[in-house]
């Protein structure tokens, strides 16, 4: 940072400043200026709404509903419907994509402008501790003095080469200019629809791509370096995906990791460490393996803002680092890379930029993978406990006694509930089946608001719903459900 860059900046000032514009950091932003505060938020890419909304969940949740729509097509022939085979338009496929995109990025900048929220194009670097300034694509200079600030600067997807070239890959022959390797952001701008896949990493991000890709047409192989897939979930539920999705992809190899890479004619020949098999050619390789937040990006240190070995911000419950007036949210702090973990943060450090006594004291934060089936859980997980040794008791209530889901032909999942033993209080549930991620919400209330299991037993569900299997497990934990037989 020069100080030419410093002495011919423009300078503005504010209440609140907010560097960066996804939904914890537009969140925040609204939040304060809804408060009274003036207020600037800073953002490089050219819209607001940050990696979820531009090129994460809103762009894969989109193709995720094309792929579910035309699988959901197919599988009618076995009751008597039966249509064309789906005729693909890549080009339209991706308008239709951004559109969807455009659509929510407009509606942000009218919010925006609503509340008065001034935005500053650019990439920010703290000066000090009271001073950020920004760089906008074309090299200007934004100078910018607040009294409070919040990092909201997300986070980034893990290299793909320095993944595959730290331990992953022994002496494997690739460009870094290579476009058939990419990461979840490349992936999603689907930059061709390749005919074979590899997927590097069996979490959310990569499970929902393979998703994706399989569902529209690519022969998709997926490589774990652990002994399962999405390690967060219990078992039980990943046992459900895994005998649904067993002629999906061409083959799930766990306890393994890609081994050499090499550049052919006709694509990457692929050969995998702990795996029994010939090398494979794939057209596309997509690397998922995590994120990793931009602490060091941001130049923390000027503004004596601690930051971890990892990019980690630290913070209390306020969201506050150790610079009082400065408050940090979302990705670049500790706990699960989610939307809705940042925006609720975003909302609790504005308010305690503006002097109310707002604390993050969230018990749970649900989370789901938008696989088919869908994949939600939230609190103790059965394999969290026993690790911990908290007993625990848990209650299954299956689908295939759910007159909705067998009406609608998907009577593979099964909703659970967790209670503690000791307290005899809702501590935990998962669910899979589809449109598993609309139901955990109420899981995650009980467990907000201390229920028993009676409460939720209690609480008349609308019938024939999925919602229902929530209350059922319910009262399969009190011993008063019908809709089962009676246990022995």
């Amino acid at each position: 940072m020069s100080h030419d860059s410093i002495d011919n900046a423009r300078v503005r000032t504010c209440d609140l400043l907010v560097l960066g514009g996804g939904p914890g950091g537009y969140s925040a932003a609204f939040r304060g200026a809804d408060l009274g505060l003036s207020t600037i938020i800073v953002e490089r890419d050219p819209t607001l709404g940050g990696v979820c909304l531009n090129v994460g969940c809103i762009p894969s949740k989109a193709l995720l509903h094309v792929a579910a729509v035309s699988e959901a097509a197919r599988e009618l022939s076995s009751k008597g419907v039966t249509f064309g085979e789906p005729a693909l338009d890549l080009d339209k496929l991706r308008t239709w994509k951004d559109s969807v995109v455009g659509q929510l990025t407009t509606g942000l900048e009218r919010l925006a402008q609503q509340r008065n929220v001034r935005e500053v194009r650019g990439s920010g670097s703290f000066v000090d501790e009271r001073r950020l300034l920004v760089t906008s694509a074309n090299g200007e200079t934004e100078l910018i003095h607040f009294a409070s600030a919040i990092i909201a600067a997300g986070s980034k997807p893990v290299d793909p080469y320095l993944v595959l070239q730290s331990g992953q890959v022994e002496g494997a022959a690739i460009s870094r200019l290579s476009p058939r390797i990419v990461d979840s952001t490349g992936a999603l701008a689907l930059p061709t629809l390749p005919k074979s896949m590899l997927v590097v990493g069996g979490g959310v991000i990569g499970l929902e791509l393979a998703t994706v890709y399989s569902a529209l047409g690519a022969q998709v192989d997926i490589v774990e370096k652990g002994d399962r897939l999405l390690a967060g979930a219990d078992r039980d539920l990943v046992e459900v995906w895994t005998r649904r999705n067993k002629g999906r992809f061409r083959q799930v190899l766990l306890n393994s990791v890609v081994s050499t890479i090499e550049e052919q004619p006709a694509g990457l020949e692929v050969t995998f460490g702990a795996a029994q098999r010939e090398p494979t050619v794939y057209e596309l390789i997509l690397v998922a393996v995590g994120r990793t937040p931009n602490g060091h990006e941001i130049g923390a240190a000027s503004a004596g803002i601690y930051v971890d070995e990892r990019g980690y911000v630290g913070v209390d419950s306020q969201m506050r680092t150790n610079v009082a007036h400065i408050f940090a949210i979302g990705d670049i702090v500790r706990g699960p890379m989610l939307a809705h973990k940042a925006a609720h943060q975003g909302h609790v450090a504005a308010e305690a930029a503006a002097g109310r006594p707002a604390h993050f004291d969230a018990s749970v934060i649900p989370e789901v993978a938008y696989t088919d089936p869908e994949i939600a859980w939230v609190g103790v997980t059965q394999e969290g406990a026993k690790q911990t040794g908290q007993r625990v008791r848990p209650a299954v209530f299956p689908w295939r006694a759910s007159g909705r889901a067998l009406v609608s032909g998907r009577a593979e999942g099964f909703t659970k509930l967790i209670v503690d033993e000791a307290t005899g209080r809702i501590v935990g549930g998962g669910i899979v089946g589809t449109h598993a991620g609309d139901l955990v919400g109420e899981i995650g209330l009980a467990i907000e608001m201390g229920c028993h299991p009676e409460d939720v037993a209690r609480t008349i569900h609308p019938h024939p719903t999925l919602c229902e299997s929530v209350g059922l497990s319910a009262a399969l934990l009190q011993g008063v459900c019908t809709d089962l037989p009676r246990a022995t």
